[in-house]
């Protein structure tokens, strides 16, 4: 039987925390989230690892990776929702059992647990090694590095995401919607609203009727949502419209259903045969169904944390990470973060009292997988 890894030490992991919190990373900025990888990549030298830059700001870790079985693969992402300057609003503070920053639930403490967790198994990597994917851009849809994230979980036996647990519940992630992202344009005919209103063609009142139809493919009982979120259109008053857009948030739990919303957004048609429809977007992760892959992963890290003395539980989760794009090649469990909240508000922490148990977790379940 192996033996349970020790309990970390917490004020060395709020010693990393503060280093990569104090290096405020926006999405938007790949030299402000190269520092950070920068940091990343010192400690991971400093376990032996063989690095890899590969394209678009994705970094690749590899400990005791040797090609003789396939390895673990941890994903955590370096860049944040917060643009430069929050530090001076959001400052690093620690207050009881907790500590506050931009970014440090979603998901710095995350990539923090990773590296505390890898030094526990420096003397004896599991088999086949492991590979840590640190990606630049998982908060803006993981455009750059998708491409990696999908490579690397090919070539692994197993996904762990460091993104951060539930909050309050502090729950596993073992399921997550696919998300998309639709547009669509209308563009009518414009004319006097008052001499000629027969003459023109309104984007406008095709585009309400859009938002009707568009959210009437809402399934909530099965775990569909239909948002159109944004409206934007016409001039002055006095002319009939000849332009609209409608920015629509699709959230599905399964694949078939984000092919059925995909099909409905994109079969409208106008009533009014003057007005032309553009429809542009679509699914930009795909749905983290609950497989029998991910449900061994969470049935052996359930064992672990009774292992250690407490309880976890799962859920499926609306928002989406980059397990949504491992989960269909490889078995994936998410959620083995840092326990908080507050991601993306200005409340976000880090629970302290409860951080160093589910970095044990995150080490037991690698030694045991």
């Amino acid at each position: 039987m192996v033996s349970l890894p020790p309990a970390p030490d917490l004020a060395a992991l709020l010693d990393d925390l503060r280093v990569l919190t104090e290096i405020e990373s926006p999405s938007t900025d790949p030299a402000a989230i190269a520092r950070v990888m920068d940091v990343a990549e010192a400690w991971a030298l400093d376990l032996g690892a063989t690095v890899e830059h590969l394209s678009g700001g994705t970094r690749r870790f590899a400990f005791g990776v040797t090609g003789a079985a396939r390895p673990l693969l941890i994903l955590a992402h370096a860049d944040t929702v917060w643009p430069h300057g929050t530090l001076a609003t959001m400052p690093w503070r620690v207050e009881g059992d907790r500590v506050y920053g931009p970014g440090t639930y979603d998901m710095k403490a995350g990539l923090v647990g990773a590296f505390h967790a890898l030094r526990t198994l420096r003397n004896g990597w599991p088999r086949g090694g492991v590979v840590l994917l640190l990606t630049p851009d998982e908060e803006i849809g993981s455009a750059s590095s998708r491409e990696h994230i999908e490579a690397a979980a090919r070539e692994s036996r197993a996904v762990l995401v460091v993104e951060p647990p539930v909050a309050d519940t502090h729950a596993l992630k073992v399921g997550r919607k696919g998300v998309g992202d639709f547009h669509l344009h209308f563009q009518g005919v414009a004319s006097h609203a008052g001499n000629k209103p027969e003459e023109g063609a309104s984007a406008i009142t095709e585009a309400a009727r859009a938002v009707l139809a568009v959210q009437g493919l809402a399934r909530p009982e099965v775990g569909t949502t239909v948002s159109v979120g944004r409206i934007a259109g016409g001039g002055a008053v006095n002319v009939i419209p000849a332009t609209c857009t409608l920015d629509i948030d699709v959230r599905v739990a399964t694949l078939a259903e984000a092919e059925r919303v995909t099909a409905g957004i994109e079969g409208l048609e106008p009533q009014d045969p003057r007005v032309a429809l553009t429809v542009t977007g679509g699914l930009n992760r795909p749905p983290f169904e609950r497989g029998p892959g991910t449900e061994r992963l969470f049935e052996q890290a359930q064992a672990v944390a009774r292992e250690l003395g407490f309880e976890v539980t799962g859920e499926v989760v609306g928002g989406g990470s980059d397990g949504n794009f491992t989960a269909p090649l490889c078995p994936t469990l998410d959620g083995l973060g840092a326990p908080g909240d507050g991601a993306h508000a200005a409340h976000e922490h880090v629970r302290l009292d409860r951080w160093p148990d589910h970095v044990q977790l995150l080490t037991r379940l690698m030694q045991g997988l």
